[in-house]
Order: C-alpha cells, then sequence, then structure tokens
C-alpha cells in the first residue's frame, strides 16, 4: 500500500516540506510533469526547485514506452553522478505509470521491458511521490505501472512499484475537458465493475470497489454535486477504485482494451470505453448503466476503430489480449479458455 497519503483542496503547497525530509545531499529531485503545465508559470512556481533538483516536461499524447523509460533513466544517470533524491510525478496516469517506472529503473539493471509482469523487481525503487492532476485511472495507487513494450503492453506488477507518497490535491484537476475528464472517470467505473463481478474478489478489494462504484454513480448519474464536490469525490473514487483492483484484479474491458492500445496506440480510457459498450454478456447490469452515463453527458465514444485492420493487426491484438491471462482468470475463473477463444476475441473486436 501506499504508505502516505496526504489529501484535501490546496495540499500541493506541502510538497517542499514533505520533500524536505528525503533531500540527500547532491541528489536531485526530478520531476516528471505533464507538458499540459509547460507555461503555467503560477503553477510551476509553486514548485519550488533547491540545488540541483531538475523538472522534465513529458509529452502525453502517447502512453507511455518501455523505451521512453529507459531513455530518461539513461540521461538521468549519465547527468548526475548520484541517484536522484526522488521522482516526482506530476499529472494523469500516464506521467504516474512513468514516475513509478523511472524510480525503479533507476535501481534495477537493463530495460523497463524486461519487468513487464509480476513480481520481477529485484531492488527497492528509488523515493517516488505522485500527484495525480485528473482522477480515475488509479494510478497514483495501484502497484502497477502500464507500459508498451516492444511484445506487450504490460505492467510493471511490484511490490515496489507503489509511490512511496502521495498528494491528493482536487484543486488540481479544475481545467481537465469533458471528454477527458469522463474517459478517465469511466476507467474508475469499470475497474469497480471488474473487480466486483471477478472470481478473485475478497472483502478488502469488495469494501473499495463497492465504495468507487457508488461514488461513481453519484458523479455520473445524479445533479446534487457542486463542481468543488464533485471533484473531490472522483479523486476519492479513483483512489477506491485503484485500491480495489491491487487487491483482486482487472477483468475483459481491460484485456481487449490492452490489444487497442498495443496494436492502434488507443488510449487506455478512451479504449476501455470503446470495448465495455460491447460487453453485455459479461457484465449486463452495469453495461447499461454505462450507456445511460454516455447519454446523460453527450459523449461521443469513437466506432469503427478496428473497421480497416489488416489480419496481422487483427492477429496481433488477439495475441496481446489473450495474453492476459490473470484478467481472464478473474473475469471468468480458472476454465476461462473454454469461453475466451480468438474466435470469440475475433468477433468482439470485429463490433469495434
Amino acid at each position: 500500500m501506499v504508505p502516505k497519503v496526504v489529501f484535501g483542496e490546496g495540499s500541493f503547497d506541502q510538497l517542499p516540506s514533505i520533500l524536505a525530509t528525503q533531500r540527500q545531499e547532491k541528489a536531485p529531485f526530478i520531476f516528471l510533469i505533464d507538458d499540459v503545465f509547460k507555461d503555467n508559470k503560477a503553477f510551476l512556481d509553486r514548485i519550488t526547485l533547491r540545488f540541483n533538483d531538475k523538472l522534465l516536461f513529458i509529452p502525453t499524447e502517447e502512453e507511455p514506452r518501455t523505451a521512453q523509460v529507459d531513455s530518461l533513466v539513461q540521461d538521468i544517470k549519465a547527468e548526475f553522478t548520484k541517484n536522484p533524491s526522488g521522482i516526482i510525478g506530476i499529472g494523469g496516469g500516464t506521467v504516474m505509470d512513468l514516475a513509478k517506472a523511472v524510480s525503479i529503473m533507476l535501481t534495477n539493471p537493463g530495460s523497463a521491458a524486461d519487468y513487464q509482469g509480476w513480481d520481477l523487481v529485484v531492488e527497492k525503487a528509488v523515493y517516488h511521490v505522485g500527484i495525480p492532476t485528473i482522477s480515475g485511472t488509479g494510478a497514483e495507487v495501484s502497484r502497477t505501472t502500464v507500459l508498451t513494450g516492444p511484445v506487450r503492453k504490460l505492467g510493471i506488477n511490484s511490490d515496489y512499484t507503489p509511490f512511496d507518497q502521495v498528494i491528493l490535491d482536487p484543486e488540481l484537476t479544475q481545467g481537465v475537458s469533458k471528454n477527458q475528464w469522463f474517459f478517465t472517470g469511466m476507467d474508475c467505473f469499470i475497474h469497480c465493475v471488474e473487480s466486483l463481478n471477478g472470481t478473485f474478489l475478497n472483502a478488502f478489494s469488495q469494501s473499495y470497489g463497492e465504495k468507487a462504484y457508488d461514488l461513481c454513480k453519484e458523479i455520473f448519474l445524479e445533479d446534487n454535486l457542486a463542481e468543488s464536490e464533485s471533484r473531490a469525490k472522483l479523486m476519492m473514487a479513483s483512489w477506491h477504485g485503484g485500491m480495489s483492483i491491487a487487491y483482486s484484479q482487472v477483468g475483459v474491458a481491460h484485456a481487449l482494451s490492452y490489444g487497442l492500445g498495443y496494436v492502434l496506440g488507443i488510449k487506455h480510457g478512451v479504449g476501455n470505453c470503446i470495448t465495455f459498450q460491447f460487453l453485455e454478456e459479461f457484465y449486463p447490469k452495469d453495461v447499461a448503466l454505462f450507456k445511460e452515463m454516455v447519454k446523460k453527458h453527450n459523449i461521443e465514444i469513437p466506432q469503427g476503430v478496428c473497421k480497416n485492420l489488416t489480419d496481422e493487426q487483427m492477429d496481433l491484438m488477439i495475441e496481446v489480449a489473450m495474453s492476459m491471462i490473470p484478467l481472464w482468470e478473474n473475469a471468468l475463473g480458472a476454465d476461462w479458455e473454454k469461453v475466451i477463444t480468438r474466435d470469440k476475441l475475433k468477433a468482439l473486436y470485429q463490433k469495434m
């Protein structure tokens, strides 16, 4: 679990005092920041740089790649003789995942691609802090960092992945576009659905999943929340949804979405929404609720994304989805291969 968390409007301003206790001599703090903040002087002025601290702006059009992690680690090691005092990620799920991956790879040899999988990390990561500026991914609390590698899209799932400190400041999520708010919020909703309907469910993950599920329904289906209250509640839904899957697993929508992400580069939240609308067979009640939310907020989900796929692309997409064994086991149990065949996945992708 994340050992330390601060929550509340304006809590971002506690960052300098939090970092002061972790600073080591001649070892910088490296800030990985979503490049949407690049020209936001008022925001950047709130980050107090000292000594040889460094800001790195991260483009987020594409989701994080193992090669990108390796490149960042190489640059940091080339510039500084000592490992950093810490890595601070400020942004959405892409930046959160990069911060976690970079902190791991600064202390572990080889490429980030070598650690895609479960419990492959040997050495403790560099101290790392997560500060989400959008809510829904659960990346701020999860024990994985999802990366697109040379062979697959898969997380570095390990006990060393979670942040050492998280700052949850709902003020930072102001200004997120409506579409992004919805797609990322639905990532959280789908986390809850897949956790609560999965075979890995236990009382621990259930308690978090149910809370996040109820918050999502309140935020996306009711009209009685002030904007500031909605921001705070979605931030907590993201946290609880992330906690729920940390102690169980995701399911069908995520397995299919990884295929879309790897082959077509479709962003995670959007990919989940594309896949989820066709999963009545697995989650009938929740797909109906999801469609209600889409209609209420007048959201257009991309259609026809798979219609011009080559046979090779379709095969690769199926390959990536089929390889998500823990996700299928959670969704359908140990005998999942009796239900999920290549033909079944092809039929689902053809609907998209």
